[in-house]
Parts: C-alpha cells; sequence; structure tokens
C-alpha cells in the first residue's frame, strides 16, 4: 500500500439510477434507487479507490457495512458517492459514506474493508471450491 493512502483521503464517484439500480414504490409510481444497489457502488467506490494506492498483489474485502438510507432518488436522477478514510489500522480500512442525490443526502455511514494478499485468498478460495465440489 502506498504511504500516500491514509486518513483523511478521499475520493467520490458519480452514478446514473438507471433501471436495475431501482425498486418500484408507491404502487409502481416511481422507481427508486434500492438500498441494496446504493450499498454495491458504496462497496465498488470504496474497493476501487484503495487499488488506486494498493501493492502489486494486494486487494480487499468488504467486512462490514453500516449505511442508513435517508432519501429517495428517483430513476434517471445522478448520485455522488463519497468516500473518505476516517480509520487506517495496518490492513483494516473504515471509510466514513456519504451519498447525494442532484437535490440532497441519500445515505450516510460506515463501509469496513481489510487489505488482502489476492495469491493467498485465491488459494484459500480454490480449496474451499474444491471442499464444496464447485
Amino acid at each position: 500500500m502506498q504511504d500516500s493512502f491514509k486518513e483523511g483521503v478521499s475520493t467520490t464517484r458519480r452514478v446514473t439510477i438507471d433501471e436495475p439500480r431501482t425498486i418500484s414504490v408507491a404502487g409502481d409510481e416511481f422507481r427508486v434507487y434500492a438500498t441494496p444497489e446504493m450499498i454495491r457502488d458504496i462497496e465498488h467506490t470504496c474497493k476501487s479507490f484503495i487499488l488506486e494506492f494498493a501493492g502489486p498483489g494486494e486487494d480487499s474485502v468488504g467486512t462490514q457495512v453500516n449505511i442508513a438510507h435517508v432519501g429517495a432518488t428517483l430513476m434517471g436522477m445522478s448520485a455522488e458517492v463519497t468516500v473518505t478514510v476516517s480509520t487506517l489500522d495496518r490492513r483494516r480500512v473504515v471509510f466514513d459514506v456519504s451519498v447525494k442525490d442532484d437535490l440532497e443526502e441519500v445515505g450516510r455511514g460506515t463501509h469496513d474493508r481489510f487489505i488482502t494478499d489476492a495469491s493467498k485468498s485465491a488459494e484459500r478460495l480454490r480449496a474451499k471450491a474444491e471442499k464444496a465440489g464447485v
């Protein structure tokens, strides 16, 4: 991990709320940003950000999500996912998360990730796949 990856660094990613990111509400009258899709966008933003600073063979996995979905974002609107490293403890990274659409805040919370060694992770997953027969 590069030394420039430290507490306080942040990034923002803009997403367009298209149909696959939505769920219907109000008797199908409206389609809005679905909570699991918002969480997926948060996770992808955090993972991609870590990979910008990762060394050879490093990756990350999510370990905890604590997100409040506090507003509705309509299909066709945009949302900005902003993540800021609030805690960096060896390989544990905690991000403060804020999600805002074109008009208001729609999500906030934290997301924890763990920086991994990709080859060791692959080895464990191969062993599990073999054991599970998949």
